[in-house]
């Protein structure tokens, strides 16, 4: 069997480890003519970090991020509202890692190659389309660098390029457009002191109007004493509906506009202000996502990670989910009996599960308790038990825990996902 891979992100390197792990053939196709260590910060939540391990990155990964001891959730003064354990603090066997999404696909591919060799990755191949019959899927590819048109086979075809998946229109036609949160986002990565204890993730106001997150994400410049701190800037400026115009879409710049909306916003520990002052650069972009598909497989042919369930951030999943993705695909493909068994084994236990997110994630479940405390608190509070109730605290842990966790006992317990085999 040989699998054609359609994407170098986070899910499209980690179904190709686990395939290689399994002794299974495959290629990786990528559009990009050369990766960089490009974009910001991610989390990467236990159960992924779990499949990390278990692929043999574990070392690399306490190399290069930050394991997150708290997420703390407070008012737009800063002021904690609630704060939750993350990682190994909270139970699970793994951490949880806040880490540039750029440095882990850059140690993701150095794994990769040094495994399974420099033939399996191939860069400058844009998908075009593809064909079906009983015996395997051509596809259509062009090389960007001469314009050719480069015809392939595979016994089995996985589009992981992402939001604007090439593949997932070819197989859905007639799929919906990019539904838009109304949010605004700006996001950039500054270098600066250690805050709090330098392992915390700060949620900062609601996106009812305007939200502040920050997070540390470099092992590095941790040593040095200081903290490259990822932050994102949320701004509701729209009310929700289908993205019109994606002519601006990953835009430089707003960094003026920014500050406009977030200059004066002071934490006891944190200077926002200055975090978005410096910037090396500052990405605006929408908060989108797209309604749930009916289906990911069409025979030899299924979706993966953004270009199967694009999600908003807000449960900071939507990476970890990818790598999950990649996992059971090697898992079904590599233990059952042909290539449309394993696709559809795997579209059984991935699409419902991540349909779900999608949907949790565009209510925005945390929003309404937050929103709560702005109205009752204003000017701030010196005790929020004064301020929530402890049903509606315990409401606001569990509307994080339906977009962000996994059952901590049955992760624990859950058997392994990992096939090994020699290769032919």
């Amino acid at each position: 069997m040989r699998i054609m891979i359609v994407g170098a992100g986070i899910g499209g390197l980690t179904a190709a480890l686990s395939l290689h792990q399994a002794g299974l053939d495959f290629v990786v196709v990528e559009s990009t003519e050369e990766l960089r260590p490009l974009g910001v910060g991610i989390n990467v939540q236990p159960h992924a970090v779990r499949e990390l391990t278990e692929l043999g990155l574990d070392e690399a990964l306490q190399k290069t991020g930050i394991p997150t001891t708290v997420q703390i959730y407070a008012n737009r003064l800063g002021q904690p509202i609630l704060t939750l354990p993350r990682g190994r603090a909270a139970g699970y066997l793994w951490p949880q890692y806040s880490i540039h999404r750029g440095h882990l696909q850059s140690l993701m591919v150095d794994a990769l190659l040094e495994r399974a060799g420099g033939d399996v990755l191939r860069l400058g191949l844009e998908f075009r389309d593809y064909e079906q019959d009983d015996t395997g899927v051509t596809v259509r590819l062009r090389d960007t660098r001469t314009g050719e048109t480069v015809t392939e086979r595979a016994d089995v075809l996985v589009g992981a390029d992402g939001v604007r998946s090439t593949v997932r229109a070819r197989m859905h036609p007639g799929d919906g457009p990019l539904m838009w949160s109304g949010i605004r986002m700006w996001r950039g990565m500054t270098e600066t002191d250690p805050f709090l204890d330098g392992g915390s993730m700060v949620v900062a106001g609601s996106n009812v109007d305007k939200k502040f997150v920050a997070y540390p994400v470099c092992a590095r410049t941790r040593e040095r004493g200081r903290a490259l701190v990822n932050w994102v800037a949320e701004l509701t400026v729209a009310k929700p509906g289908p993205l019109e115009d994606t002519s601006a879409w990953h835009a430089v710049g707003g960094v003026e506009e920014a500050l406009a909306h977030f200059g004066d916003w002071r934490f006891p520990y944190l200077d926002v202000g200055a975090l978005i002052e410096g910037a090396e650069r500052v990405m605006e972009y929408p908060m989108v996502d797209k309604d749930p598909l009916p289906f990911w497989t069409d025979g030899r042919v299924t979706l993966l990670g953004d270009a199967a369930h694009p999600m908003y951030p807000v449960g900071s999943n939507g990476g970890s989910q990818a790598i999950l993705d990649g996992r059971v695909l090697a898992h079904a493909l590599a233990t059952c009996d042909d290539p449309l068994q394993g696709l559809a084994r795997y579209e059984e236990l991935r699409r419902e599960p991540t349909s779900e997110l999608v949907l949790a994630n565009r209510a925005l479940p945390m929003d309404k308790t937050i929103r709560l405390v702005e109205e009752r608190a204003p000017d701030g509070f010196s005790d929020i038990a004064e301020v929530l109730t402890p049903e509606e605290l315990a409401e606001m842990a569990q509307a994080q825990k339906r977009t962000t966790d996994m059952d901590v006992k049955a992760l624990n317990e859950r058997p392994s996902w990992t096939v090994r085999q020699e290769r032919g």
